[in-house]
């Protein structure tokens, strides 16, 4: 009797002992949360998109006010002055900034770097990734946006 507790006692240990995912799947998880992060990313980023053209279509749909000006008399039936209705100037369109597009890439680059390199635990892995590259890619994106600034002051003058 003490031999089948014994042996059943065995049985259900190794079998306990046998519940962590395999590799592949610790793979496939840590590259499904990078995409994940990504997607998170990608939906931030459209949700601003969004909410800038609003305002963008607010601002040109919107008028301007008309100034009353009177011609020095105290008279108030001579016809208003307007401003013209529209500008006809062409806007630069503004994208992403390099410190911004540097940040994006560098974080999801350094999360899949992050979960393949440390093997013991892919998601601590990939989150110190997460951070360390978008630092390091809004470091550089940083570098990048001084000199084009830079070069644009020295075109202007």
């Amino acid at each position: 009797m003490k031999q089948l507790f014994l042996s059943l006692a065995t049985i259900v240990t190794l079998f306990a002992c046998n519940n962590k995912p395999s590799q592949e799947e610790a793979i496939e998880a840590a590259k499904q949360e990078a995409v994940d992060s990504v997607n998170a990313v990608n939906e931030v980023k459209q949700r601003t998109i969004d909410s800038m053209k609003t305002v963008k279509n607010i601002r040109e749909n919107s008028k301007p006010a008309t100034v009353n000006h009177s011609n020095g008399n105290n008279d108030n039936s001579a016809p208003a002055a307007e401003a013209p209705a529209t500008a006809t100037t062409t806007e630069k369109k503004k994208g992403w900034s390099h410190t911004a597009k540097g940040a994006v890439v560098g974080a999801g680059t350094g999360a899949v770097t992050g979960a393949i390199i440390n093997k013991n635990d892919r998601v601590k892995g990939a989150v110190i990734g997460t951070v360390v590259g978008a630092g390091a890619g809004a470091g550089i994106g940083a570098i990048v946006d001084h000199q084009k600034k830079k070069k644009e002051a020295a075109k202007q003058q």
